[in-house]
């Protein structure tokens, strides 16, 4: 990922981010996009580059046109390392056309090759095509969490 690409990418996670956050109940509408920024800030505190941090463009070959993107981080963890996928998105005109799942493969080949022993990620519990996708890629439910509105 290039910087201009970045920039976009920031802008448009930190967008995302804050709206599922509200959609999912954990922040309110009046605070999330502050909040987001500041999570962004502190998982990205040297922006593309951030050590241990890896953004990826996702591109169709043909046009060379971006198709989404994906970013995660590789840390140590009780295994060695460990990356942790902290977005990945394709956007909605490459939807439903394999981006997702070549770039999953992409990422697990990508992962081995430095040495990753296991990859994480979190996904709301309302974006059922993300999950049906991490499920279909061999990602399997860690924990659960849940609420009610009252």
């Amino acid at each position: 990922m290039d910087e201009s690409t970045f920039q976009f990418f920031l802008g448009q996670s930190t967008r995302d981010y804050a709206a599922d956050k509200v959609k999912s109940g954990a922040w309110d509408a009046v605070n999330a996009l502050k909040q987001s920024k500041e999570e962004m800030t502190k998982f990205l505190p040297k922006g593309l580059h951030t050590e241990g941090a890896y953004l990826y463009s996702i591109v169709e070959i043909e046009s060379e046109t971006q198709a989404g993107y994906i970013w995660f981080n590789v840390n140590e963890g009780r295994s060695g390392l460990e990356a942790f996928i902290y977005d990945f998105y394709v956007f909605e005109a490459f939807q439903g056309k394999g981006y997702g799942k070549q770039a999953m493969l992409a990422l697990d080949e990508e992962a081995r090759g430095m040495g990753v022993k296991k990859i994480g990620l979190h996904v709301f519990g309302q974006n059922d095509r993300a999950l049906g996708l991490y499920k279909k890629m061999g990602y399997a439910v860690t924990d659960i969490t849940m609420s009610k509105e009252l």
